[in-house]
């Protein structure tokens, strides 16, 4: 239960008499009851209507479910045995992810860099083909980017695997979720 709901049926209000006497929306508490961060004006006059302090109504709201690293770690290492097979370094997390039941955030995330290396990877294999045939390069060319894109991709998978086991985060964050 929010801190704001507590203090709200302390006092015996509803969700409507507090926006009444607060002047904040009724929409605007159920927010912030539902895990919205009240902030500045809002914070300030919910506090004074509930006769509470204003850090406890921000207490209940800042509390936060502990990170699932080892799960985080399952979905980033997933994509290691099938680093040079793309479609695959995408599905195999993905199905852990639905499969778990965890949707995370930091795993779409995770889910999200493979999904970006492998449109990456794509068009640079692409170019590649390309500049073979203009400058009338061996086959042996493209084998070797080939390489190169699946040896990045390792590269990718560990460096985020260790970055999750220093800083508890993934190496790479994105602003955006693909999934």
């Amino acid at each position: 239960m929010s801190k704001l709901k507590a203090a709200r049926e302390k006092v015996n209000l509803t969700q409507e008499e507090l926006a009444e006497q607060s002047g904040v929306s009724v929409r605007t508490i159920q927010r912030i009851e539902a895990g919205t961060d009240p902030k500045g004006y809002t914070l300030k006059v919910l506090a004074k209507t509930l006769g509470v302090e204003q850090d406890e109504l921000l207490k209940a709201v800042a509390k936060q479910e502990p990170l699932p690293l080892g799960f985080l770690k399952l979905v980033n290492l997933s994509s290691l045995p099938v680093a040079f097979l793309p479609p695959l370094n995408i599905i195999i997390p993905w199905v852990i992810m639905l499969l778990k039941k965890e949707l995370v955030p930091m795993a779409k995330q995770l889910v999200s860099v493979q999904i970006l290396w492998t449109v990456a990877a794509f068009v640079l294999f692409m170019l590649s083909a390309f500049l073979r045939n203009w400058l009338s390069m061996s086959n042996g060319f493209t084998l070797v980017v080939m390489i190169l894109l699946a040896l990045s991709n390792i590269a990718l998978i560990l460096w985020n695997a260790i970055t999750l086991d220093k800083k508890k985060a993934p190496a790479i964050r994105l602003k955006f979720s693909l999934v």
